[in-house]
């Protein structure tokens, strides 16, 4: 017990120090961290939706719109397809989730077949009943799909939430088709459900005239200007698309009203130049979810893959616009189905709660100790001090997020912190009564406890990663605060706590130890 190995202080000098350095940042205001030097750690503890307030939304992802979207697109396909290959047909349309279609020609299935086979996308499968032919997403396409589609919206949900400069969301799958998004902070969630909720699928079309007369050509549709509201009729097929840009920012035009600039890839901007070049003088319309935002007239090539979008923006439209480009389409519609708002005044009383419960928890552990054990005692809750630091530290390190029950997880560490002294120092005691010297019962009291401790919080953190396994959101935080605490307690009782118990035996060498 006299003995400890200079590797062993210098190991628990270092991790007491590095555990402070990483605490440090969580403590301090966040404009005098930015100052700190380089080297300095700037990751924190972030507060939890439950703490700061803010927005909780339950979105879902609609499949049957894309689905329907998908297969408009490959019944006009067909219809391309089977009129360069003078196939006749009948009563192309969507039905029941496929395109269908009748071959007049018995003789013309195969050929038909043949056109219509590159048309047949992944996870699609092309059957055929006699002259009924018919494209359609089978089962398992349909399951990759859905998974597919809702990864992609996750990326995309992540990327506008990152652009609004919001720190620490949580972005999460639940179920096949529906996401959970929490934002802490949030102060106007509707701006945030617009945000979330718009597409932006940006497509260049070319106008063909006014709209609303007559008959719309299957190659045509009728889409509402944004600022008029009047009908133009414009080409279905988009010249470019946006997944073709690279960039887009909120700037000015000439005359200081809020434009959106962008800017294309190589591969756009060949298409966009192509596309002005040979349609000098004529209108293009740019449609953005359906809706023409501008409608200028192509005054002369633009080959440089830039551009900008003009039309009625306010700077925070234009802001809003630019950062949903940036970000990419969404796959399918998303639809706000659960929506909760914590207010921040929940949020501090919260706050306020959890530091009278670890006040009082910690006064009432202090006191405790001190009356039962006297100077171990001490030792006891200078350990738990530092229990205390090293934790908040392991969370700055991850840059975890605190919620109310990540505090409960804290305030049950504090006082299971100081279980493995209580055992530790009862079994001393129990072999003083043996008569054992006090040098000797204290390595017989950490010696014999070991076990005791071992198997007790062996049997917590296997709970506690069940919890994080099979939990979401605040059970994680209170599994993971409450895994660290037990992770870190060992390392305080079982070595920091023992560290200072040899310091002080070798300097008083007493002959009774004082519990």
């Amino acid at each position: 017990m006299l003995h400890f190995p200079k590797w062993k202080i210098a190991t628990i000098l270092i991790v007491l120090l590095v555990g402070t350095i990483l605490a440090i940042p969580s403590l301090m205001p966040r404009a005098t961290l930015e100052q700190m030097p380089g080297w300095f750690p700037k990751q924190t503890v972030s507060l939890g939706l439950d703490l700061q307030g803010g927005s909780h939304l339950l979105l879902e992802v609609d499949m049957r719109k894309l689905v329907s979207d998908r297969l408009a697109g490959v019944l006009d396909e067909t219809r391309t397809a089977l009129r360069k290959a003078n196939i006749g047909y009948t009563d192309l349309a969507v039905r029941n989730d496929r395109v269908t279609l009748n071959v007049r020609d018995t003789g013309s299935i195969e050929t038909a077949r043949e056109q219509l086979q590159p048309l047949v996308g992944e996870g699609m499968e092309l059957s055929a009943d006699g002259t009924r032919l018919s494209i359609g997403y089978s089962e398992a396409g349909l399951t990759q799909l859905k998974q597919h589609t809702v990864e992609q919206s996750i990326e995309i949900v992540r990327r506008r939430i990152d652009e609004t400069g919001t720190r620490e969301p949580t972005i999460i799958r639940q179920g096949e088709d529906r996401i959970v998004v929490q934002v802490p902070g949030v102060t106007d969630p509707e701006h945030l459900k617009k945000i979330l909720r718009s597409e932006a699928k940006l497509t260049f079309h070319m106008v063909q005239g006014p709209g609303g007369a007559g008959a719309v050509p299957p190659t045509m549709m009728d889409l509402p200007e944004a600022d008029t509201g009047q009908l133009l009729r414009i080409e279905k097929r988009p010249l470019v698309e946006g997944e073709n840009l690279v960039d887009a920012q909120q700037s000015f035009d000439q005359g200081g009203l809020p434009v959106v600039s962008f800017k294309f890839d190589s591969l756009g901007a060949r298409k966009f130049g192509d596309a002005t070049s040979k349609n000098v003088g004529r209108r293009f319309a740019i449609v953005l979810d359906d809706k023409i935002i501008s409608a200028p007239v192509i005054r002369d090539a633009i080959l440089g893959g830039s551009g900008i979008i003009s039309g009625s923006f306010t700077v925070e439209s234009a802001r809003d616009l630019a950062l949903l480009l940036r970000a990419g389409a969404l796959p399918a519609p998303l639809t706000v189905i659960e929506e909760r708002t914590v207010g921040a005044d929940l949020g501090a009383d919260s706050i306020e709660a959890g530091k009278r419960a670890c006040i009082i928890a910690l006064v009432g552990i202090v006191v405790a100790m001190v009356l039962l054990y006297g100077i171990f005692g001490v030792f006891a809750n200078i350990a738990l001090i530092f229990n205390g630091i090293l934790i908040l530290g392991a969370l700055s390190a991850l840059g975890a997020t605190l919620t109310l029950p990540g505090i409960a997880g804290i305030v049950l560490t504090l006082g299971m912190a100081v279980d493995a002294n209580v055992l530790i120092l009862e079994r001393v005691r129990e072999e003083m009564r043996n008569g054992r010297s006090a040098v000797t019962s204290m390595e017989f009291g950490y010696r014999e406890a070991l076990a005791t401790i071992i198997d007790a919080n062996v049997t917590t953190l296997i709970s506690t990663l069940l919890l994080f396994s099979f939990g979401t959101g605040p059970i994680k935080g209170f599994a993971v605060t409450l895994t660290i605490g037990i992770l870190v307690s060992m390392f305080t009782a079982l070595m920091f706590t023992q560290l200072m118990t040899s310091v002080w035996l070798r300097r008083t060498r007493p002959k009774v130890l004082p519990l």
